[in-house]
């Protein structure tokens, strides 16, 4: 296969791979033709208000000053006087849009938005806002627009202000929130002379959002512990004590207003989020109102955390939810069909009780949440399962206790949720149906249509019997079953497409040892083709290719399985086709000392594994690293080569040092940011002047300009970092030629890169100065030095492997070792050549 043809097939099969991660296990859970269901009762709300403050952390609101007085004295006597409160706990990516569609839509994120950066609806979902009479909601457009586009009818009405307003370099955030709440007192007082207006707003069903990003955008600026972020809180608190008096002056204090405060995401020590830290899962949650309990005064109360003790709040009971289950709350308060794809639900337990919990079908364990996540039962919060069961139990107290409600209301509240899963779990199972050959469909027992039948039959029964405890026990039964059965036909495919990509992947990667083998090396021979066996060959997999892809056209299976299915065809015929290459190396290898051989195979293993592990502990790369620095002791480079394999292991130690380094949670430091761009200029003008001073016919002066070019750049990219940090600091924003300078740096250091000589050390010397005048504007410690150390260790590492290839007496085929040394400043040092060893021991 030429170069090309091979470079263009790895790239192709590759994007494959990257696809069908995304298809396989990152499909939307979310199904669609559902009938709203909706309690049969009279709510007892009219209205609900929504607040959410993004960014705001639990600990920033409850904790007291260092006074001891509280930071949000309005809200404060709201949970010790009038309502009920708690901690609402996130999942990852702790993001705003995941966090808003949990909060309003009822579900974790559909995690194919993530291809959209959490910013646009990959699919449309249903949402409280979608199911109430009229919506209006003020805030970021970043936000509101997605609801109200996924919206159906005109009743969705949206205020945001200029997405220019959001800006992280600004003096004072708190601005945005200060223009949310100055609209919404307009829009009350201008209602008054709109009869139109007025009536809407005195429908029932009605539902106020307002979306305050000032704690959000001050938290990135300055930290959660600054004295911006937290007088930002105090005036959120005195606007949300102001909109809330306006509402009941506007309505006549009629009782049927409900008030909910919470927050999307938290936000970690140096102003990040997006992942599982216990500062980023857990946020307010304060309810008060119409239908919602009065502070619940109790002696003792369990929970992992200390939180009660830090805030003062040991005697109040603390009523913990899932973020998902509010959107439920905020359906059973006002009287609208529960969100179509929620999949969270009323629990009626008390702190210390079990209760069985509920898993959104897009979550999954990761390395990023680690113990931190809720799904991984981090601090303060309860565990959830994971995908593969369904199911988990759940601690504390959960949303059903918020309503003050009766028990009939609950009941129906809770038969409602049950029945709007089971018919999210019909859909599901529908659409598997018709897309599966029946001899090959295998239904979900548990869940038969006489069973769902059997237990809607018996909570209708317990309900008409007043036996409301065990009508909410066979509620929750019969929702973990559709739950658990939801789970299990989104995955349906998953084991078998998995297959067939890991099929593919082994195929490709055994394909490409193979090209690299008997391109590079001398340890295979050419063996003339086999016409004959090849046409078989060709036949044989063609007929295979058919037959898959009448399998799949019979299932009317999408157009992605068919690319997932056959991609091991071509891939594996590839593979085939070089067997006398496998045959020569199986007779290389077997020809080897067995101890050489389990060495070989146990140091490749070890690499694996260490790679693998690296994904969960960091300090892994650490060890592999060092193993590395030893690599020329154990293999005599050390005698042939001292002072290269003195500088190899020396860059290996200090490359080593990096994955010890905190990740997030450090101090920015511009002087070693600048030193890194300091030390790239000095380290380019010797190599330039050894240029210079070089006799060579390769040295072209077009090429010393586009080095000078390349220099200039990483030194207007050093001044750059030091004068933005310094314009921030001061609150003076980004410098708009700042600004220029670094979108120009971004689109032509690639450029500069192309024009550099296409020999391999001029080439990584020309690829060093491109990336750092780019990495630099993206750092702010420590990292910049990275690049710099890893393309020493690549520069070392070019000449070690020639002398491991001539020690070994192996070598490479004259293209691949044309590197002009009189560029490597080493000094040389005297050695004998070793004996090259015989065919049978390469």
């Amino acid at each position: 296969m030429d170069i090309p043809v091979f470079i263009l097939a790895g790239l192709l099969v590759h994007c494959v791979f990257l696809v069908s991660i995304f298809d396989i296990y990152f499909s939307s859970p979310l199904v669609h033709g559902m009938t709203p269901q909706q309690t049969p009762l009279p709510p007892p709300a009219k209205r609900l208000v929504l607040f959410v403050a993004d960014g705001l952390r639990a600990d920033s609101l409850y904790e007291l000053d260092s006074n001891g007085t509280a930071r949000a004295p309005y809200l404060r006597s709201i949970l010790e006087n009038n309502g009920s409160w708690g901690i609402s706990h996130t999942r990852v990516p702790t993001e705003s849009r995941p966090g808003h569609v949990a909060l309003i839509a009822g579900f974790y994120e559909d995690v194919s938005a993530v291809a959209k950066g959490w910013k646009e609806n990959p699919v449309e979902f249903d949402s409280v806002f979608n199911e109430s009479k009229y919506t209006w909601s003020w805030g970021s457009p970043d936000i509101l627009p997605m609801f109200a586009k996924g919206a159906t009818g005109d009743h969705v009405y949206t205020f945001c202000y200029a997405a220019e307003s959001e800006d992280f370099g600004a003096e004072d955030a708190a601005k945005l929130d200060m223009w949310v709440f100055d609209h919404v007192k307009s829009f009350f007082k201008s209602s008054r002379s709109n009869q139109t207006l007025f009536s809407a707003l005195n429908e029932e069903k009605v539902v106020l959002f307002l979306h305050l990003l000032g704690i959000d955008t001050n938290g990135h600026a300055h930290r959660p512990n600054s004295r911006e972020y937290q007088e930002n809180i105090k005036q959120v608190d005195e606007g949300v004590k102001e909109i809330a008096s306006l509402i009941d002056n506007f309505y006549g204090n009629d009782g049927k207003t409900a008030f909910i405060l919470t927050s999307d995401h938290g936000m970690t020590d140096w102003g990040s989020h997006g992942a599982g830290h216990p500062s980023e899962t857990l946020t307010p949650l304060i309810v008060w109102g119409a239908g919602v309990n009065y502070p619940q005064k109790v002696t003792t109360q369990f929970f992992e955390d200390n939180f009660l003790e830090e805030w003062k709040l040991e005697n109040l009971k603390r009523l913990d939810v899932n973020q998902a289950d509010i959107a439920p709350l905020m359906a059973s308060l006002i009287g609208v069909p529960f969100p179509l794809n929620s999949v969270h639900i009323f629990w009626n337990v008390s702190s210390g009780d079990s209760a069985q919990g509920i898993v959104p079908l897009s979550c999954s364990h990761c390395w990023l949440c680690e113990e931190s996540c809720p799904t991984q039962g981090g601090m303060g919060a309860a565990p959830f399962p994971t995908p593969s069961t369904g199911l988990s139990q759940a601690q504390g107290t959960l949303p059903l206790e918020y309503l003050n409600t009766s028990a009939l209301f609950k009941t129906e509240s809770m038969f409602t949720n049950a029945v709007q899963i089971l018919e999210q779990f019909k859909v599901k199972m529908s659409q598997k149906k018709e897309t599966t050959l029946s001899i090959l469909f295998t239904p979900f027992k548990p869940l038969s249509a006489s069973e769902q039948i059997n237990y809607l039959k018996k909570i209708r029964l317990y309900i008409e019997q007043q036996k409301y405890d065990e009508a909410i026990s066979l509620c929750k039964t019969l929702i973990n079953l559709a739950l658990e059965g939801l789970s299990y036909y989104h995955t349906y495919d998953r084991l078998f497409l998995g297959l067939s990509i890991a099929v593919s992947f082994v195929g490709w990667t055994t394909y490409v040892i193979l090209v690299i083998i008997k391109a590079h090396t001398n340890l295979t021979k050419t063996v003339p083709a086999n016409k004959k066996k090849s046409t078989v060959l060709f036949y044989g997999f063609a007929s295979a290719g058919m037959i898959i892809t009448f399998f799949l056209l019979i299932q009317t299976c999408p157009w992605t399985y068919y690319i997932y299915c056959l991609l091991p065809v071509p891939v594996w015929y590839a593979v085939v086709k070089e067997i006398p290459v496998i045959q020569d190396l199986a007779t290389n290898v077997l020809s080897l000392h067995l101890g050489q051989s389990a060495g070989f195979l146990l140091v490749c293993i070890l690499g694996i594994e260490i790679l693998v592990f690296s994904f969960f502990y960091r300090s892994a790369l650490t060890v592999g690293l060092l193993v590395f620095a030893g690599w020329p002791v154990i293999t005599q480079l050390w005698i042939q080569a001292k002072t290269k394999a003195l500088i190899w292991t020396l860059l290996c130690v200090l490359l080593a040092i990096f994955p010890l380094m905190p990740v997030v949670g450090r101090e920015p430091n511009i002087p070693l940011v600048t030193a890194a761009g300091l030390l790239t200029i000095l380290i380019s003008l010797f190599l330039l002047t050894s240029l210079c001073k070089s006799e060579n016919k390769y040295r072209d002066n077009e090429d010393l300009k586009v080095y000078f070019y390349q220099m200039f750049s990483v030194a207007l990219s050093t001044y750059v970092v030091g004068s933005t940090h310094n314009s921030l600091k001061i609150k003076q924003g980004l410098p708009v030629m700042n600004q220029i300078i670094s979108w120009m740096t971004l689109v032509f250091s690639p450029v500069l890169l192309l024009l550099s000589p296409t020999f391999l050390f001029e080439r990584l010397f020309s690829i060093l100065l491109s990336l750092m005048s780019t990495y630099l504007l993206l750092s702010t410690g420590y990292e910049a030095l990275f690049p710099l150390a890893l393309f020493g260790l690549m520069f070392v590492w070019i000449n070690m492997e020639q002398e491991a290839l001539q020690h070994y007496g192996l070598s490479l085929k004259p293209k691949l070792i044309i590197i002009r040394k009189k560029f490597w400043r080493l000094k040389p040092e005297p050695r004998q050549s070793p004996p090259r060893q015989s065919p049978e021991r390469t």
